[in-house]
């Protein structure tokens, strides 16, 4: 029977999930990824298969919520009776901040989860969500090891000017401070640099999706991030704000606003979405003629170009840009329009392999490389969840739920095997 490691990343409405196989001397293969969305309404779960290829999928009624717990479950019960001769050894959780306490991954025990928890008031459009997820499978199912694998730790390597904020000590204590995000994906990105561009020392990553970062990297180490305190600050994302000055906080604190509405504003309310008045979805933007939904793309572009050249002065120069995330691995339109803004600093696009998708998407005569990379954080989570577990001899542990005679907790019988 083979041992699996189950990645999930729970997020505040959805489930996702990934079970990687694995043997001895053989590298981790995927087997089957999903998740479960739109929890409390309307919710479905869906399955695919290692080269994408629906699965299954199910939906509830509208009058059964479903909360992360139940979802958790019914992703390990549906895993039991469709893997067959899998078992799952260990789960990987993706948790955005390991805070001071944790550079690196973590095998969850003690106190782990508390402390992860009490740092929800740093990040709290990730965070809660994160824990929530680990807390349900520790809850329902004894003797499982779990290990957390943060999206900050990537970027310890930053030197400690990028780092720090020009705030009084006071303020540094409570953890005021660059913790930066997406280090799981640059982190993937950068372990495929290394064969792609082995001469590549100088390197700048856009990951560009949902959520948007840049990371400067040199040698594969993390030198700087867009992403800052908490994962609002940076580059404009879907329904993220973005930069913005913090006087403009004071000023919105005085016309009545409080930190509950400022969050739902910024978080939920910004971004593509708040300044276009359409949408969130670059894509829905792209194929719109509405001035806003121009302008909202044409500030994208604009701010992506801006951080770039700032980190090329910071590493000294570049010798490659890669694109990653949704918009950076499919929006040809997005990438050339970037590309030509920085074509005074030395890129030169071949935009027939920018619209064939092709991984080289630069021209021969480019002074600077230009590549589209698909990141793969699930696998980065199986290997460092594969790697705690191995060092603390933990790979044949069952799973047992702690109450097999529940709806959502019946015996997990092919993976106890």
């Amino acid at each position: 029977m083979a041992d699996g490691i189950l990645v999930i990343n729970s997020g505040s409405t959805s489930v996702k999930f990934a079970i990687y196989n694995f043997a001895k001397d053989a590298p981790l293969t995927m087997e089957y990824r999903g998740q479960v969305k739109n929890l409390q309404s309307k919710t479905q779960f869906e399955a695919f298969g290692p080269d994408h290829q629906p699965l299954d999928t199910h939906t509830w009624p509208e009058n059964q919520p479903i909360d992360h717990t139940k979802a958790l479950l019914f992703i390990v019960r549906w895993l039991a009776h469709k893997a067959d001769g899998v078992s799952i050894a260990a789960v990987g959780h993706r948790i955005v901040l390991g805070g001071d306490r944790y550079s690196g991954p973590v095998f969850i025990e003690g106190d782990v989860l508390d402390y992860l928890d009490g740092l929800s008031v740093m990040e709290p459009s990730h965070q809660p969500a994160n824990v929530t997820g680990a807390r349900a499978l520790e809850k329902a199912f004894e003797d499982l090891p779990q290990v957390a694998c943060f999206d900050n730790s990537f970027h310890r390597s930053m030197p400690e000017v990028a780092q720090v904020y020009a705030v009084s000590s006071d303020l540094r204590q409570l953890g005021v401070r660059h913790w930066g995000y997406h280090g799981l994906s640059f982190e993937y990105i950068g372990s495929q640099i290394k064969h792609l561009i082995p001469t590549a020392r100088r390197v700048i990553i856009a990951h560009l999706g949902g959520g948007c970062s840049l990371c400067a990297m040199l040698d594969g180490n993390s030198i700087d991030t867009t992403m800052g305190f908490s994962g609002l600050s940076g580059l404009p994302m879907s329904t993220r704000s973005g930069d913005l000055p913090p006087e403009v906080l004071f000023y919105l604190l005085r016309r009545g606003y409080d930190a509950k509405s400022l969050e739902k504003t910024l978080y939920n309310e910004s971004g593509l979405r708040g300044l276009s008045r359409l949408s969130g979805d670059m894509l829905e933007l792209l194929g719109s003629s509405a001035p806003e939904a121009t302008l909202a793309v044409n500030h994208f572009i604009y701010q992506v170009a801006k951080y770039t050249g700032a980190y090329i002065a910071v590493l000294g120069g570049l010798d490659a840009f890669v694109f990653t995330g949704g918009i950076g691995e499919n929006s040809t339109a997005i990438r050339s329009a970037i590309c030509r803004r920085l074509t005074p600093l030395g890129i030169e696009l071949e935009e027939t392999a920018n619209q064939q998708n092709q991984s080289t998407i630069s021209s021969a005569n480019s002074k600077i490389s230009v590549w589209v990379v698909p990141t793969n954080e699930e696998l980065m989570i199986a290997q460092h969840t594969l790697a705690v577990i191995q060092s603390r001899g933990l790979l044949s542990l069952s799973l047992r739920s702690k109450d097999d005679s529940s709806e959502d907790g019946n015996n997990l019988s092919k993976s106890n095997g």
